[in-house]
């Protein structure tokens, strides 16, 4: 049977601090929540691998290097209010649940999303709610956000998402250009999301994030 505690520290001393994740509450959150909880029973041994761990359904659990760079870059205050887009299992709400003051958890998949909740309630996650809807429309209800958090690879991002980040609001996501992602850091001003460059990284490319395929002669 697997240290699971001795994994996450192991995790967090090998691949977090040494890809300059300095901040505390992240630090902090990364060691305390259990990530094999998020997963399949059958990938709980595989739950701290430094690498993006497939859900099953074409979905994967970013790896947590990637993640946690993503959040220092977004800079989460305890105000906040949060999207959080392709849930899961509900690993990613979990950790942006101890940092910001509520996360909302979207997940098309069904069996995922009811799961996430009954992990979310399991693990005493209190300020997160799971949201059931298609990824590419985000959710409405509860915008605008404060901070969103595309959790898989994107070619582009729809714009009924970018309409539910409120100005001032900041948003991170992998760009995929083929095979080869960056992640990128926006901020909304004047109603546009201004995009730069925050480190490479590469994810599975959301369903529905990918660019509409053009026939060219």
């Amino acid at each position: 049977m697997s240290d699971f505690a001795s994994l996450r520290m192991t995790m967090v001393d090998t691949q977090i601090r040494p890809s300059d994740v300095t901040r505390f509450p992240i630090i902090d959150a990364m060691l305390h929540v259990p990530r094999e909880n998020y997963v399949p029973p059958s990938k709980r041994d595989a739950a701290y691998i430094g690498a993006n761990l497939d859900l099953g359904s074409g979905r994967a659990l970013l790896d947590p290097r990637t993640f946690a760079k993503m959040i220092e870059t977004l800079d989460i205050l305890p105000s906040d209010l949060v999207l959080d887009i392709g849930a899961g299992f509900g690993y990613s709400t979990a950790l942006l649940a101890r940092l910001a003051q509520t996360v909302v958890a979207l997940e098309e998949d069904e069996a995922m999303a009811e799961e996430a909740g009954r992990i979310l309630a399991a693990d005493g996650v209190d300020n997160a709610v799971v949201v059931k809807g298609g990824l590419t429309a985000g959710a409405a209800k509860y915008a605008p956000y404060d901070a969103i958090v595309v959790g898989g690879g994107i070619e582009e991002l729809p714009e009924a998402i970018a309409s539910q980040l409120k100005e001032g609001g900041r948003i991170v996501a992998v760009v995929m250009t083929g095979a080869l992602g960056t992640v990128k850091y926006g901020l909304k001003t004047d109603g546009r999301i201004d995009w730069r460059y925050a480190f490479n990284a590469s994810a599975p490319v959301l369903p529905g994030f990918a660019k509409e395929k053009t026939f060219t002669l």
